[in-house]
């Protein structure tokens, strides 16, 4: 059975700031992506990779 990443290296977050405002980062488990409230942007986590393009973030619902 193959499962899904469902972690984030804490040390790897710590390090990590959103491309956009350079605010930190939250990850969300549920979404499996990263968010940058301060952004009002979430990044997707693909293969236990973070994808830190604007252009893929997805925008937050205010």
């Amino acid at each position: 059975m193959h499962e899904k990443m469902s972690r984030v290296d804490p040390k790897m977050l710590e390090l990590l700031v959103c491309p956009l405002t350079k605010g930190t980062l939250t990850y969300n488990r549920d979404r499996n992506e990263l968010v940058s409230e301060s952004g009002r942007v979430a990044y997707p986590i693909r293969d236990g990779i973070p994808i830190m393009l604007v252009s893929e973030a997805r925008k937050l619902e205010d």
